[in-house]
């Protein structure tokens, strides 16, 4: 005898955000610290990155900052747990935020690389969770990241290390 499978129930998600400032010249006049408090206190809103994995900050510092997601169906893969690429999002998020976090106002950066450990499940069940990203060295045009994901009781779910770009303004201008 074979088994039915469970109907499926349609679920939808809406999506809303701001799309980033197009002045870059008014998006970098700031230190990367700065505009991290701006967007952390709601002075500035946040990318469309965080509508997608209900990405928040919780705290931000120089070379360091924390924020936390929450996870749900919609982020699932086949099996009914978490999809890795929420993981090595929310990580990378991080993990680049640290980094900006340490830069001068007109230097950007981007991710070169990142590897991501899965070291537990996460489902919609598992709640929220906390991402803390730190800065282990930067110099004039790399930098380098650290990063780990909790849940409540604060046990380690990823952790991470990232490699970052520091891209600074082309003189020729």
């Amino acid at each position: 005898m074979t088994s039915r499978p469970e109907p499926q129930t349609n679920r939808t998600r809406t999506i809303r955000y701001h799309s980033p400032e197009a002045d870059k010249k008014k998006l970098f006049a700031s230190t990367g610290l700065e505009q991290l408090r701006a967007l952390a206190d709601g002075r500035t809103p946040p990318p469309p990155i965080s509508s997608h994995v209900g990405l928040e900050f919780v705290c931000v510092a120089e070379g360091e900052v924390v924020m936390s997601a929450q996870p749900d169906r919609s982020h699932d893969n086949p099996t009914g747990s978490v999809h890795g690429g929420f993981f090595a999002t929310v990580l990378d998020s991080v993990c680049g935020c640290a980094v900006h976090s340490t830069l001068p106002a007109g230097v950007g950066y981007t991710s070169l690389e990142i590897k991501v450990s899965f070291l537990r499940p996460i489902t919609a069940e598992t709640g929220p969770v906390t991402a803390h990203g730190w800065v282990t060295r930067r110099g004039r045009s790399v930098a380098f990241a650290e990063a780990d994901i909790r849940d409540s009781s604060g046990r380690v779910l990823a952790t991470a290390s990232s490699t970052c770009l520091v891209i600074h303004p082309d003189p020729a201008g």
